[in-house]
């Protein structure tokens, strides 16, 4: 998973970065509402994490042009404005859930969870090709009814291809998908994630099968 944390207290920010992290998901951080808005346009997110008072405007500004592009990316509301008033409002305009501060980020990583596994028009809840099954709320792999434990990298690459299962998956998306604004990708880091999972597929005896496609990236079909 990876999310748009839009948060312009430092402090706050750096803690739910941590606990999100921590939780196998990556992060980018925009501290303003023109930040979010460039993020949004050049990266694909499973979530925003929105705060209402920010240095440039209100984040329901924010919501209101997100939701006027046709984006469903599920948002919740993190903000310090916890009247019922203000709850109606952040939910009038677009928004999946709304916290008020302080919260507990466990609650946080369950909402998360909760509107992940939101039915959706463009994709099933879990995915299953061959002997693998991908729920894509809990984001958990099986193999039968075997875990597969990997760990964040690999399960985010599993997770992309078989969102777009039987179609090949440019190598730039992927990148997009499993590595923040702020990581170091060195130039064999993907083939490494690819191949390790790859093996970890094969010894599982999963049924599916990553192929390379020369240039231009990979696919996930049965085998």
């Amino acid at each position: 998973m990876r999310i748009l944390l839009v948060e312009d207290d430092p402090e706050m920010a750096t803690v739910l970065g941590c606990a999100l992290s921590a939780a196998d998901i990556i992060v980018d951080h925009a501290p303003t509402i023109d930040v979010a808005a460039a993020s949004i346009t050049v990266a694909s997110y499973d979530a925003v994490l929105l705060d209402r008072g920010l240095p440039d405007g209100d984040g329901l500004g924010f919501l209101a042009d997100l939701r006027g592009t046709s984006r469903d990316t599920p948002v919740i509301i993190l903000t310090a404005r916890g009247d019922v008033a203000d709850r109606i409002d952040g939910l009038d305009a677009g928004a999946d859930d709304y916290m008020a501060k302080p919260f507990s980020t466990e609650e946080l990583l369950a909402r998360l969870r909760a509107v992940q596994r939101r039915p959706s028009a463009l994709s099933p809840s879990t995915i299953r090709a061959g002997r693998l099954v991908f729920d894509m709320g809990e984001r958990v792999a099986m193999i039968g009814d075997t875990p597969l434990n990997l760990p964040r990298r690999e399960l985010l690459l599993l997770e992309v291809l078989v969102r777009r299962l039987g179609r090949t998956v440019q190598r730039a998306f992927i990148e997009d998908a499993v590595y923040g604004f702020e990581d170091e990708i060195q130039s064999n880091s993907l083939d490494a994630h690819v191949s390790r999972l790859r093996r970890k597929l094969a010894e599982g005896a999963a049924g599916v099968e990553i192929h390379g496609i020369r240039g231009v990236g990979y696919l996930l079909k049965p085998s």
